[in-house]
């Protein structure tokens, strides 16, 4: 049996939705597989032949923007990383296994191919309960149309709070 102690359980919420594609970060990555990120780019740099377009794209800045807005990747400013991350699709993910070659990334990969396999089947299963919902819709008369809207409206994806600043200002308000 292997050890999954050194892989975090919640690798669902490392994928990101990007140009269409769910992908998870290289530094997100190079955590998971236990190697400095610099590492992980430079062998997939050198096996750039594995990893076409649909595999791996680097961010462009505003992607990096929106990505630092919503999960706080490291800025450049403050002495972090200094290139736009790389990404990497389901596929891409599976082609790092033969770059890096070792039994942690294979255990990892694993560990990473379920979670796309856990948010495929969520996905699929919140479009079948959407379509029975049209269903009951079309079967039963208006008066039930409040009830399907609150349905709806609870089915929906929605933003997480906006985190409030917790301190002391630098406004002058003393």
């Amino acid at each position: 049996m292997a050890d999954n102690s050194l892989i975090p359980m919640n690798v669902e919420n490392l994928i990101y939705l990007v140009r269409g594609h769910k992908v998870m970060l290289d530094e997100d990555l190079a955590r998971l597989y236990d190697v400095e990120t610099r590492i992980l780019t430079r062998a997939v740099r050198r096996n750039a032949d594995r990893f076409p377009a649909d595999f791996m794209f680097q961010l462009l800045d505003q992607e990096v923007a929106n990505l630092r807005s919503q999960i706080g990747i490291s800025s450049s400013s403050y002495g972090g990383r200094r290139y736009r991350p790389l990404v990497f699709t389901e596929q891409g993910i599976a082609m790092l296994s033969t770059v890096l070659r070792s039994k942690k990334a294979v255990r990892v990969n694993i560990e990473i191919m379920r979670a796309f396999v856990k948010l495929r089947g969520f996905i699929s299963s919140n479009q079948e309960l959407a379509r029975k919902l049209a269903e009951l819709e079309q079967r039963y008369d208006r008066q039930f149309k409040v009830v399907f809207d609150a349905i709806r409206e609870l089915m929906s994806p929605t933003e997480p709070p906006k985190k409030r600043r917790i301190g002391f200002g630098g406004s002058g308000d003393s």
